[in-house]
């Protein structure tokens, strides 16, 4: 009866330890079939790649506002942080910005309320094309009218103060600004702004 009892100790022995050394080579032999070495890539993970955000998307932009003094407006830049992904994000929310109107009290704009920003076309930064609907164009006398394009100048130079801007109203040039007829010449330029249309 001891030696049937030692008999079927001997065999649940065997049987645990034959199976623990099946599950350990088995173990072994998954992680080896599924370890990479660091050169090469699975496929989920190429396709995952692109997702990951990358830092250092965001930029800092201006928008440019009015500002009244005792004897003149200037127009005044306010800061804001755009998250850029693809090309003219930066400039596109700029606009967005400014045609929302002011955050700050003390700053005003003679942007039209209800302007949109129809299109925005930035060729290598240096020629910079805005085109606004026609609510642009509606409204105020001729200081409210050279306020509003050297806003619309200034902000589209935030990230290149030398480009070109080409103001477009519905895809049109704009030429004439107002009841009053204040003349726009294009491109117009910060410099040619400042000498030409003076606040």
């Amino acid at each position: 009866m001891n030696d049937q009892q030692g008999k079927r100790i001997s065999s649940g022995v065997i049987a645990a330890v034959s199976a623990a050394v099946v599950a350990v080579g088995g173990g072994v032999a998954w992680l080896t079939a599924n370890t990479n070495s660091p050169t090469q890539s699975t496929p989920s993970q190429r396709i995952q790649q692109p997702y990951n955000t990358q830092p250092g998307n965001e930029q800092t932009t201006n928008v440019y506002w009015l500002k009244t003094n005792e004897k003149s407006i200037e127009l005044v830049p306010q800061p804001i942080r755009v998250a850029s992904v693809r090309p003219n994000q930066v400039l596109e929310q700029a606009f967005q910005s400014l045609l929302a109107g002011p955050t700050e009290g003390t700053n005003s704009t003679t942007i039209p309320q209800g302007t949109k920003l129809l299109g925005l076309k930035a060729e290598n930064k240096d020629e910079i094309h805005v085109n606004l609907s026609e609510d642009f164009t509606s409204g105020g006398g001729s200081t409210s009218m050279v306020g509003r394009v050297g806003q619309v100048v200034y902000t589209a130079t935030t990230l290149n103060p030398n480009a070109k801007v080409y103001i477009e109203v519905n895809g049109k040039p704009l030429e004439v600004l107002g009841g009053e007829g204040v003349e726009i010449e294009q491109p117009m330029t910060r410099e040619s702004f400042k000498r030409e249309y003076p606040l």
